[in-house]
């Protein structure tokens, strides 16, 4: 218990439960009136002869997929990064573009004096309006 920091017993049950029962790291019965933990499975952390060859080329492939992954998503960022940079510019086009027409059209108002776009006309009165019958 002092190597594992546990002061109590209720704590190193807990321990043995929570982080390794259900971790699936052993498998047991806890004999409170013992006072012990009856180990029936504990998961291996050895290599058997024959198998750091394996174990290397294995780790070798997981570091050379990762190495792999994080320059795809080193290109997908800098990917982004300019289609970002291609839309804010587009943006800022379209702002300017908008206040261009927003000048030409005042400018128009000021020299016909009315809103642009806007045309007088007069109704046709010899015409009755039609009258919804409910």
């Amino acid at each position: 218990m002092a190597e594992l920091d546990i002061s109590n017993i209720r704590e190193l049950e807990d321990f043995l439960i929570n982080e390794c029962m259900y971790a699936g790291i052993v498998r047991g019965k806890l004999d409170q009136l013992k006072r012990c933990f009856e180990v029936q499975f504990a998961a291996g952390r050895d290599l058997r002869p024959g198998q750091l060859g394996n174990m290397i080329h294995t780790l070798e492939n997981l570091s050379s997929t990762s190495k792999d992954l994080l320059v795809s998503i080193q290109d997908k960022i800098k990917g982004a990064d300019n289609m970002s940079e291609v839309d804010n510019r587009n943006r800022k086009e379209v702002e300017e573009r908008v206040e261009e027409v927003k000048k030409s059209i005042s400018l128009k108002e000021e020299i016909f004096g009315e809103p642009s776009g806007v045309m007088d006309y007069e109704e046709d009165r010899s015409r009755p309006k039609r009258q919804l019958i409910i």
